[in-house]
This record gives structure tokens, sequence and C-alpha cells, in this order.
């Protein structure tokens, strides 16, 4: 290592790298503001005019496109024929670039940036650096992350310099750099207004939840076993910033597959509406069970119980630390999967004893800091489908008749009866789960769990049949569907099956029919005024 090349815009840890460099031998060759700062720092640099014989061009627009520069960056060591070539020409290799970007970002969402100004931030010299040092990464070390600097300084201290991995994860993250650089240029340019002759600059939302220009950066985490079958080919990759499943830890069990994922995805959320110890079991997709209790472990008997048949071979979501009773009851049947928000040592050792069972521990609580981190994006052939999470925020303690739950919706009470207390907290407790259950759905529940659940039928009728199938136990539940009663003959089933109260949308052209059913069966029936449909 005897030559680096920096020119940066962030300069986080400039100097101390720089210094690092300088004391290791290496020689420093910098421009414009980057060279100012160092030599401000007292330490000795040549400057890219020096090293091409030409002066910066045009305002900085043309100084580090040379041959003298890219040359020394790009001459393959191991070739005699690209050594003889910079020889000729009194090049001298580069062999470590250090560079970020112009900051067009921070141009593109100012509202005082000018289209002309914008312009003007667009970086040419730069990544055309960095993508012929990434390109030349077995001979030349390319850094753009400023976290990254110590790292580097102590790959250089390695008695046969920086390995090649190392070298070959900084060109990725150098390539993954100049391809987000592009994005935001390609977005900004998107939402220029254009008239005539004329250009507007509009400020550019990046963190919006549906921005003009969907950049999305990915990292492949692993294989998976295999697809929503053995014979497709699948794998996970993490989002940035990493959260929720991006960030999960397997501590044991057989490879996780595609519909593993999903299905611990299923129990994780449907577990996160509880603030009270609860316990979800899922089968492809859909919760079979779900109950809170005082404790994890009451709370996990409970949910199993709920559809004892269906929980075989299920994936459990927790909202708790995994504690060793909990562990123990769920590792007496067998269940495929588990995630948690962490699990303590001694449940740990009691799952061990299951070799195949998973165990993840993922903190999937959302993150309200960033509009991506509530974006979900689904692909459909050819194109990208983009909304954001659905939460069901509006069952807040307090349910009761008239409470506002969202903007423009209120909890209403339609029928001549009032639900009673402990009808209002079991349809809360109803509500909350049937937003996870596939559409169209109508979910029996109690106050602390679920009684039955008729998932994704194509008519609300199916629905009760199938939730009636599982048990003829309904007798003083409540019941919950997802979106409206089109007809009265999906209410009527839901009063036969035993239901005394439910909850639903509201919002069906025989509104009136369906609550007309409700007073003659003696029910009680809310409007929430906002539907959940999952697909």
């Amino acid at each position: 290592m005897s030559r680096a090349l920096l020119s940066v815009s962030d300069k986080k840890g400039l100097v101390d790298l720089a210094s690092g460099l300088s004391q290791r031998g290496v020689e420093l060759i910098s421009t414009g503001g980057t060279a100012r700062a160092l030599r401000a720092a007292g330490l000795t640099v040549t400057g890219v005019s020096e090293v091409t014989g030409f002066p910066e061009m045009m305002d900085g627009r043309v100084k580090t496109l040379h041959p003298a520069v890219h040359g020394g960056i790009l001459a393959r060591r191991d070739r005699a024929d690209d050594l003889s070539a910079i020889e000729s020409e009194g090049i001298q290799p580069i062999d470590l670039v250090v560079v970020n970007l112009y900051p067009f970002a921070q141009a593109a969402t100012s509202p005082d940036t000018s289209f002309d100004g914008l312009i003007e931030q667009i970086d040419i010299g730069g990544p055309s650096m960095v993508r012929a040092a990434a390109k030349n990464f077995r001979d030349v070390l390319i850094v753009v992350d400023p976290a990254d600097y110590p790292r580097v300084l102590s790959a250089l201290d390695n008695a046969g310099g920086a390995e090649a991995g190392f070298r070959f994860e900084l060109a990725r993250k150098a390539f993954a750099h100049t391809a987000a650089y592009d994005g935001t240029i390609a977005a900004a340019l998107a939402a220029v207004g254009v008239e005539g002759d004329g250009f507007t600059h509009t400020p550019l939302v990046l963190d919006g939840l549906a921005p003009d220009h969907l950049a999305l950066s990915a990292r492949k985490l692993q294989d998976l076993r295999y697809g929503e079958n053995p014979h497709q080919q699948a794998a996970l990759y993490a989002v940035d910033p990493g959260w929720g499943f991006g960030t999960a830890q397997v501590v044991q069990g057989k490879g996780l597959s595609f519909t593993n994922l999903l299905d611990l995805d299923a129990a994780a959320r449907l577990a996160l509406e509880f603030t009270e110890p609860a316990a979800v079991v899922v089968k492809h997709t859909n919760p079979c069970g779900v109950a809170t209790a005082a404790s994890l472990e009451e709370a996990y008997v409970t949910a199993r119980e709920v559809d004892p048949l269906s929980a075989f071979g299920g994936i459990v979501g927790l909202n708790r630390p995994l504690d060793a009773g909990t562990a123990r009851e769920i590792a007496s049947t067998f269940i495929e999967a588990v995630v948690a928000p962490a699990a303590d040592a001694d449940a740990r050792a009691v799952l061990a004893a299951k070799k195949n069972l998973r165990l993840v521990l993922a903190d999937c609580a959302l993150l309200t800091g960033s509009a991506a981190n509530r974006r979900e994006v689904r692909s459909i052939m050819g194109a990208l489908l983009v909304q954001e999470r659905d939460r069901v925020a509006e069952a807040a303690p307090d349910w009761c008749d008239g409470a506002e739950i969202a903007p423009g919706a209120t909890l209403r009470v339609v029928t001549r009866r009032a639900p009673t207390a402990a009808e209002w907290a079991a349809l809360r407790f109803a509500w909350r789960v049937c937003a996870h259950v596939k559409s169209n759905t109508i979910l029996f529940a109690h106050a602390d769990r679920a009684a039955a659940v008729g998932a994704g039928q194509m008519s609300r009728v199916d629905a009760v049949k199938v939730a009636r199938l599982k048990t003829d136990a309904l007798g003083g539940t409540v019941a919950a569907s997802d979106a409206f009663f089109p007809f009265r003959d999906g209410l009527d089933a839901i009063a036969e099956a035993g239901a005394t109260a439910v909850v639903q949308p509201g919002g069906s052209r025989r509104d009136a029919e369906v609550i007309e059913a409700a007073d003659e069966h003696g029910m009680a029936m809310v409007f929430a005024g906002r539907r959940h449909f999952r697909h």
C-alpha cells in the first residue's frame, strides 16, 4: 500500500484515517475541500492536479476524469501488460480509493434547491472512481463508508495486507452505494416539472410511504430450504434499515422454508396486537388459536386448546420472552417453529431436545421513525404493490359506544340492545384477531381467547359453517366480521351458532336489513366504520 486517493463530501473520520495512512507510509492524494481539510490538520497532501498535470476545470466538473487517475486505479497488478502500459505513460498505481459522493439527496429534498443547483450536485468523477476501484477490488481497496475506516487501517496491518474477502465486501458495498445514488437521482428527476424550456424542482420525499421512485435495498441473508413447495427455489433478504426477520436469530432447528417464514410473520404480527401476555398458533398463515392470560404459559396452553387438531404442526408466536414453563408446553406436542422477542437459557435448554423445532428470536415491533418501516411491498407479475402496514390501532382499551377509533371512524351501537361490559371486552379481542385472518372471515371469541375461526371463505355464511365445524360450544361468544354483511344470512348464521354480539365495519346497502336481523335475535351489534381485509 503506497498511494491513496481521498475525495469525500462526508468528512467524518477523515483526518483520523488520513493520519493512520500517513503513519503507515502511504502517500495521500486528494481534491478540493478534502485536500484543504487534510492540510489544515497538518498532513502532507498531493493535489490531484499535480498527478494529472491539469488544473481542475469548469468549477470542478472535471478534475479526476483523467488516465493518470483511472489508469492508476484500474491497472491489474498481475498483468505485465497493464503495468507496462501505465509505466510507459509515467502513471503510478493507486492502491486505496476513499470516496463518498456529492450530497445529492440533501439537495434533492431541500425546497431551497433550484433545478440548476440540483443538476450541479450530480457527481460524475466520484462514481467513476468508485466503480473503477470496485471493479479492480483485488488490487485496490475501495471505501465509501466512514464506519469502515478503522477496519481498513486494521486490515493494512495484517502481514499479507487486506484479505480478498474483505476487499470484495467493500467492493459490493461500493456498488450498492453508487446504485442507491443513481436511484436517488432518477427519483429526483422524475419529480421535476417541465414546461417549455423551463424546469421546476419539486423537493423529493425519500422516506415517504410511496415515493415517485421506489428504491429498495436488500441483502441476501440465506438460501431457504425451498419456496412454497419443495420444487421451488427461495431465498431470504434483509431490507435496510434492518429490523424484524431481517435481523432475526435462528437459535436451533432445521433450515427455514418460504412458508415457515410467512407463518412466522403472521404469528408475530398478531401476537404484537396485545400488550398483555399473548400466544398465537398459526396454520397456513391463519390463526387457529389465540389467547391472552396472566402468564405466557397459560396463554399458550389456552391458545393451543382452541383447536388442538389444527395446532399440530403449527407455528407459535409469542409477545414475551420465552420461559421454561412455556417451552415445556410447546415441546409437549408437535410444533414446527416458534417466534419470540427473546428466550431465556432454561427455555432454550428445554427446546434443544426438539432438534427439528426452529426457535427464531426476532424484534418485530413496528419502528415508527421511518415510513419505510411501515411500508409493505408485494410482487405481482411484472409489478410491485406498495401499501402501509395494516394495524388495528383503533382497538384501544376504552372501547365503548361513541368512541372515536380513527379519523372518520367511530364505534357505533346500531341495535336496540347495547353490548354488556363482558361483550365489549370480547368484541375488542375478536376485532383485533379478525384483522389477521384471511378474508372473508368470521371469528368467534371470548374476552381472552378465540373460540372458532372461519377463515378465507368466498361467503360469510360458509365462514360461519367452517367455524362451527371446529366446535359446537359457541354459545355466549361474540363474533367479528372483517367486512360488512352484504345480506342478513351471515348474521342469521352467527346467531344460530350461539353468538350474542357482533362487530363489523358496516357500510352495506342492506345495513338496515342486517340490523333488523340482529334485533330479531336479541343481539348487540357494533359498527366499527373500518374494515380489515387480509389477502
